[in-house]
């Protein structure tokens, strides 16, 4: 029984953190600004999630709100931040989404204008290589 209660009041002092960090990430938030630095940032928000596999250098991940319930902190209970540059470009899970899909665009797009450019200087390299004739 002594447990059930240790283990209560575990998750309970757990759940009351988590919901004051994500109270005041969204607070915090209300003083981003687009163009902020990476350390402008950090003096508003504060340390971003870490060691998660979603994270990466220039999207930061701040805890917003519990949705599982199991400890542990998942890209959906998060706020995305972009960065771009080493500068803020907008935050919110709406513009990741728009800025990962134009990301995959752009990236798409500029593969096919190398791929283009590369089958040109191909084209011209054979054109201007001229076969040797033999003089038998």
């Amino acid at each position: 029984m002594k447990k059930s209660y240790s283990l209560f009041a575990a998750i309970a002092v757990m759940l009351l953190f988590a919901g004051c960090t994500a109270a005041k990430n969204i607070e915090n938030s209300k003083n981003l600004r687009v163009g902020m630095t990476k350390a402008q940032v950090l003096e508003v928000m504060g340390r971003p999630v870490e060691d998660e596999a979603y994270c990466k250098p220039d999207v930061w991940f701040y805890f917003v709100e519990s949705v599982w319930m199991d400890g542990l902190t998942t890209r959906d209970e998060c706020m995305p931040l972009v960065f771009e540059n080493g500068k803020l470009i907008g935050w919110g899970n709406n513009f990741y989404t728009r800025h990962s899909t134009v990301g995959v665009r752009r990236n798409a797009a500029e593969l096919k204008v190398a791929q283009a450019e590369a089958k040109k200087k191909a084209a011209a390299k054979k054109k201007t290589a001229t076969p040797k004739k033999s003089t038998k």
